[in-house]
């Protein structure tokens, strides 16, 4: 089949929270197709590719036609005739079609949504699903998921300033069991609210809209939400947080609104650390903001022998900020968010630098999701060993869930979870790997 690029187009659909986003179909002359749709987040590191939006008051300035024009008008003639199969060729010549450090100028909503498309037309043409594709025959795995119970900081109008309590089941023996048990715990926490008289709804990415009158009343009913669903918090089912303390950052410190109090960056840390001691948290994402690296590389020293620390503000997807914070001693994971890269080549030059760090991997979704997938198939395909993309509701969220289901299904005998071994190794040896 002849894998060359023939046409590349876009349009503007509907993300998630009913505002515009780019998908991209890229096609190739022997008659495959490839399409994506680019993600959007709330809660963005400063140092993150941005998205082309039109500004102006249609759609409340968040219109992308400018970057649907950019892929018809400007990207469309630089791809023509390049070969679907040689991805690292694709993103470049989209890197260098925008030329800013930020994708700033033709916006990375084009340019993912672009990458993203070429690799489905390139396995669509190879007649395989994406994980394979992309696994380019290596080792594979099923990923251990990361799911928002509570969503709250910039997913829940900041509710409470951490922006995402969510579980982890790593001892399960597949994704159907993680996902059952995760369906109970669930339930369980919307019982618990209603009782309260707290429900109010959802929020952005499907968890349960917090109404708690401190932070750590909602690590005390995620417990009591574990332990309703007949769970054992600790030993079964795990907490894992997105601090995302990036949007609660003042001056050289913290004021976190729901507890009134303002930190500096040390008693910020000594507030991570005093929860991770007194509640099932296994991991722990942007702890501190998103300049502070004397904060990042404490949290580490003090729990990344037992806690995953994840660098999400803080590391962007970008393989440089990987490299500079492993120097550092901070962190030990990484999360991979395609659209904060702009392209899958710089998403995935991101993981592997973790990777060889024997690092943890995370690819993500974003606050904005849609029905598109793609996201589930990278984190089979690059062996990533763990997936975060939401809550336990909603379509554009289940979707993802779902397409595990159906990759585990076609694995079959050569179907590999991860589970407890999905982490680096410290992590990982103290659950038992």
């Amino acid at each position: 089949m002849n894998n060359n690029i023939a046409q590349v187009r876009a349009r503007s659909v509907w993300d998630s929270r009913g505002r515009p986003t780019v998908e991209a179909e890229v096609h190739l002359a022997g008659g495959a197709i490839g399409r994506a749709i680019a993600p959007a987040g709330a809660s963005r590191g400063k140092y993150e590719a941005v998205d082309l939006r039109d500004g102006g008051s249609r759609f409340g300035g968040m219109g992308v036609e400018r970057a649907v024009a950019a892929v018809n008008g400007e990207i469309a003639p630089l791809l023509i005739g390049a070969d679907a199969r040689e991805q690292d060729q694709i993103d470049a010549r989209l890197c260098r079609a925008d030329g800013t450090p930020n994708k700033g100028r033709v916006g990375g909503n084009a340019t993912v949504a672009v990458s993203m498309a070429a690799a489905h037309a390139a396995a669509a043409a190879e007649g395989v699903p994406l994980w394979r594709w992309l696994s380019r025959g290596g080792p594979v795995s099923l990923p251990l998921p990361e799911i928002q119970i509570f969503g709250g900081g910039a997913h829940a109008g900041r509710r409470t300033d951490i922006q995402d309590f969510m579980i982890m089941v790593p001892k399960a023996a597949s994704i159907r069991e993680v996902l059952e048990v995760t369906g109970d715990v669930y339930r369980a926490a919307g019982e618990v609210m209603q009782d309260r008289d707290r429900m109010v709804g959802t929020a952005d990415e499907g968890g349960w809209w917090p109404m708690f009158d401190t932070n750590e009343q909602a690590l005390e009913t995620l417990v009591e939400a574990i332990e309703r669903a007949g769970h054992r918090p600790g030993e079964d089912v795990f907490i894992s947080l997105d601090i995302a303390a990036s949007e609660f950052a003042e001056g050289n410190g913290y004021v976190l609104a729901l507890d009134d109090a303002r930190s500096s960056s040390e008693e910020m840390v000594e507030r991570v650390c005093d929860w991770a001691a007194r509640y099932p948290i296994l991991s722990i994402e942007d702890p501190v903001g998103q300049d502070d690296t004397p904060g990042m590389v404490a949290v580490t020293r003090r729990l990344g022998g037992r806690i995953q620390i994840i660098g999400d503000d803080y590391l962007v997807t970008n393989s440089d900020r990987v490299d500079a914070a492993a120097a550092a001693g901070a962190c030990n994971a990484v999360l991979v968010k395609v659209n904060q890269a702009g392209s899958l080549s710089e998403a995935k030059a991101a993981l592997d630098a973790a990777q060889r760090r024997q690092w943890g991997t995370i690819v993500s979704a974003r606050s904005g999701e849609t029905e598109d997938v793609t996201i589930a198939h990278l984190a089979v395909g690059w062996n990533a060993r763990q997936l975060k993309v939401g809550s336990f509701a909603r379509s554009e969220r289940m979707a993802k869930w779902n397409e595990l289901l159906r990759i585990e299904e076609a694995l079959g005998a050569d179907n590999r979870f991860d589970g407890i071994r999905a982490f680096a190794p410290g992590v990982s040896a103290g659950l038992g790997a």
